[in-house]
């Protein structure tokens, strides 16, 4: 036998393995494929409206887009519509607040009095960030009391909480409890520190230099502005899906339509996904910064919770490390989920609140972590 017929055998030896393992790959990415369509046929045979994207180190390997942007109108869904993220909005806000600490403008143990005149004291930075504030809920106030022919801002909202002074829910650090007080307080921190605006400050840092084109903070004019934006929905006496805003419990979208930090951030899966890949990079944060965004939070008995700034945290599910965040508006549901150790992400927009969502984003991630 020549040489060359040994080294030809020997290739071989190492050529089946590959194969086999490449026919293997194959088969599970298919498999994982039909269980993304099939969950995804399955939400809009039943009325699901919405996007739903599936990446892998940032390539997308499912995306499709069902239902309407309108429904009254009766124009299609697309994958590159833009929907209003609700809290999801929160994860942009602590990252302003991570922005501001490199810069040595704040650190996560000051005091929230020393940036804002508040009736509430003793509370940190990092406990507005990880909702352990014992804050009172805003909207609560501002429903009692505001005059909603207007529209309220933050400045607005820590007046009438100076005003009325409705007493604190918990003793700072006692416990969790979901405060969107607390990133109304934080966005107003980051205008005190740095002097500008939160909006045209989040479209510097943030938005602009992720190129996510299609994402702002914007007014209701602005939305109206927007093609593409996939209006909210919700069940009509009759059973039909109407404009959202149409219904008096939606009201509060507009007369706290100037408010910053908790949500109203509006953007689109693709730019979602832009928004991931960047947190992998030091192109906003160093790794240490971020690093600590995905800590739990420890309470003053010493147990954890775990969320962090800006983050729902899972640090011990069958795939690893997961990171994830919801979105709730009237006819909005969005929802953020990140594989951090397997750089996988599901991201899911849904204009009709519908019930068949939760389904389809355990499926959808089941099939994403194994695929």
């Amino acid at each position: 036998m020549t040489e060359a017929s040994n080294k030809t055998k020997g290739i071989g030896r190492y050529l089946l393995p590959l194969l086999l393992i490449g026919i293997c790959f194959h088969n599970t990415t298919f498999a994982q494929e039909e269980k993304a369509i099939e969950a995804m046929e399955k939400a809009e045979s039943s009325g699901f409206s919405g996007v739903l994207l599936l990446a892998k180190d940032g390539e997308i390997i499912f995306e499709k887009a069902v239902g309407y942007r309108s429904f009254e109108k009766e124009i299609p869904l697309m994958s590159t519509d833009v929907f209003e993220m609700a809290s999801v909005s929160k994860q942009f806000t602590a990252m302003m607040i991570m922005m501001c600490a490199e810069r040595g403008l704040l650190s996560y143990s000051d005091l929230m009095e020393e940036y804002l005149e508040t009736p509430y004291s003793g509370i940190t930075i990092r406990q507005l960030l990880t909702h352990t504030n014992g804050l009172p809920d805003y909207q609560e106030v501002m429903d009692k009391h505001w005059d909603k022919s207007k529209v309220a801002d933050n400045a607005a909202i820590l007046e009438y909480l100076r005003i009325y002074q409705p007493p604190m829910l918990a003793i700072p650090g006692e416990k969790y409890e979901y405060s969107n007080t607390g990133y109304v307080f934080l966005a107003s921190i980051v205008e005190q520190v740095t002097g500008r605006d939160f909006i045209e400050l989040s479209r510097e840092w943030i938005f602009e230099p992720l190129g996510m084109t299609d994402t702002d903070i914007r007014t209701l004019e602005e939305k109206a502005a927007v093609e593409n934006f996939a209006a909210g929905h919700l069940l009509d006496e009759e059973g039909k899906y109407i404009n959202a805003n149409r219904f008096h419990a939606s009201d509060y979208t507009v007369w706290l339509g100037n408010r910053k930090g908790p949500g109203r951030i509006s953007s689109t899966a693709h730019d979602l996904l832009r928004w991931d890949q960047a947190l992998y990079t030091g192109k906003l944060v160093n790794s240490n910064t971020l690093t600590q965004a995905f800590m739990p939070m420890v309470l003053n008995d010493g147990s954890k919770y775990n969320y962090g700034f800006g983050w729902d945290l899972d640090l011990n599910s069958p795939f690893g490390r997961i990171v994830s965040h919801t979105g709730d508006n009237p006819g909005y549901r969005t929802i953020i989920i990140r594989l951090i150790d397997q750089n996988k992400t599901l991201i899911m927009l849904n204009n009709n609140a519908h019930e068949s969502k939760d389904e389809l984003i355990n499926e959808a991630l089941e099939a994403l972590g194994k695929w």
